[in-house]
């Protein structure tokens, strides 16, 4: 016999009072025909977790000492576990009605004989699985018996028996089928667990693996992360111990970084970091530092200027493209390098050169300053016009081959190579010769050396005309 098509569950005594009568009536009827002709039956989840009770279910279902739970598998009676695990997972996985026949189940100390049936339950597309399960009983036959009262055939004395026993041999088959079945399902799952583990294996020792080398580069890592450390303190301890001006702008002339000193050229703060160059006041006079640093990065050659700030100091401004490790050029390095003693040094020397060069011109006597190869820094004005040479094609010439070699006297030489180097100076030597152009001359020679603090000086040559004076006596040098 098949089973009705399961009902809602009935209603309370509350709920149907509130109804029309004909309505009341109507609901206990059907309340009364489900509990009497509709066969046991529960509503589970793909898990086996009972949702739902529909009439008498004690026969094939109950509860397990213990903690309290509403698992069909856990509350199933003895028999039944088997038949219901295979037919619920078949229904599940294949959505088709299961069912099983005759499925003996032990009912109060007996054996009771049912039709098990499992349906998927219609639902919309993503919900979750739920499936019916039918418990219907088997009624025994009667035998058939063509004798009289107590004229039973022999094989025919024990049907209860021969009943049972075919029940019983029915249901072991379909316990063996299920066993079987559930033997295979065992046995592809414990293959594909054993591929599983031994990929879970492989994957282990290729994350161990992985796990040593991110071990080893995080090392690294963490010793650059020291070197780096130590670098840019190194880096910030020279900046500071320098204290020279510099500023770092990167492509676009904005501040990466400065030092202090650098803050009395450019007003900088520490917030200004990242700010545009041409936000920030630059007390540089006559001087256009955006447009230099953009040539520099346009041309990527190195530029070197003297500038002077609005308090009167003079710095020597280098700008230089910055270049990474990679050889990449990411900006500009400015630096000004403070030469205002430097400048001063400067302009003492020149006006003691120009005091100095004022005075030589006044002498009446020829003079020649030679450096410490004997070549001739300058002469004075009463040497070119008594030799009639011009400053041209004299400066920066050995002095004995000026003049097509008229100053290669022997006598010369050798108070200047010999005598000189031992003395610092000698007075009175008279030298002799002739002279193309201006003829005989007799000159009286004093020289000097002009000591230095890099220790090689210059040297002076004083040049008297005493053609015709009486010759005297060699001075001594001094």
């Amino acid at each position: 016999m098949h089973s009705p098509p399961l009902l809602p569950a009935r209603r309370s005594a509350n709920r149907v009072s509130g109804g029309a009568p004909g309505d009341s009536g109507a609901s206990l009827a059907q309340e009364w025909l489900l509990e009497q002709y509709a066969p046991p039956a529960v509503i589970v989840n793909e898990n086996g977790d009972i949702l739902y009770f529909q009439g008498r279910t004690g026969k094939y279902l109950e509860p397990r000492p213990g903690k309290a739970t509403l698992n069909i598998f856990a509350m199933a009676r003895e028999g039944l576990r088997y038949p219901l695990t295979f037919a619920l997972r078949t229904a599940a996985q294949e959505k088709r009605l299961v069912t099983r026949e005759p499925v003996s189940v032990q009912v109060n100390g007996g054996e009771q004989a049912i039709r098990l049936t499992v349906r998927p339950i219609s639902r919309p597309e993503g919900a979750e699985v739920l499936l019916m399960v039918v418990f219907e009983a088997l009624q025994k036959t009667a035998p058939e018996t063509g004798h009289g009262k107590g004229e039973l055939p022999e094989d025919a004395q024990y049907p209860d028996l021969e009943q049972e026993l075919a029940l019983t041999k029915a249901q072991l088959q379909h316990t063996v089928e299920d066993m079987q079945a559930s033997q295979e399902e065992l046995k592809s799952m414990n293959e594909e667990l054993q591929s599983t583990n031994e990929e879970l294996t492989s994957s282990k020792e290729e994350l161990q693996s992985l796990n040593e080398e991110l071990l080893t580069v995080n090392a690294e890592h963490q010793k650059k992360i020291e070197e780096l450390s130590e670098s840019n303190d190194d880096m910030r301890n020279i900046l500071r111990s320098t204290e020279i001006a510099m500023l770092f702008l990167d492509n676009d002339l904005r501040v990466r970084r400065f030092t202090e000193p650098m803050t009395g050229i450019v007003n900088l703060r520490t917030g200004d970091v990242g700010r545009p160059i041409t936000d920030l006041v630059v007390n540089v006079q006559d001087e256009d530092l955006l447009r230099d640093a953009r040539e520099v990065l346009d041309t990527l050659q190195m530029r070197v200027k003297q500038v002077r700030t609005a308090d009167g100091k003079w710095f020597e401004m280098r700008m230089v493209p910055y270049r990474t490790t990679e050889n990449r050029i990411e900006g500009v390095i400015v630096t000004f390098l403070d030469i205002t003693s430097l400048r001063k040094l400067e302009k003492s020397l020149q006006d003691a050169r120009t005091y100095a060069e004022s005075i030589v011109a006044t002498v009446r006597e020829p003079l020649v300053v030679l450096d410490p190869d004997l070549r001739v820094v300058s002469a004075n004005r009463s040497f070119y016009t008594a030799f009639r040479v011009a400053p041209g094609e004299t400066e920066g010439r050995l002095i004995y081959a000026l003049g097509n070699r008229q100053w290669d006297i022997p006598r010369l030489r050798t108070l200047l190579e010999e005598i000189l180097p031992k003395e610092s100076a000698f007075e009175g030597y008279e030298v002799e010769h002739d002279f193309p152009g201006i003829g005989h001359r007799m000159m009286r020679l004093n020289a000097c050396k002009i000591r230095s603090d890099a220790g090689s000086g210059l040297i002076l040559l004083a040049i008297e005309d005493v053609t015709g004076r009486p010759a005297v006596e060699p001075g001594r040098s001094g």
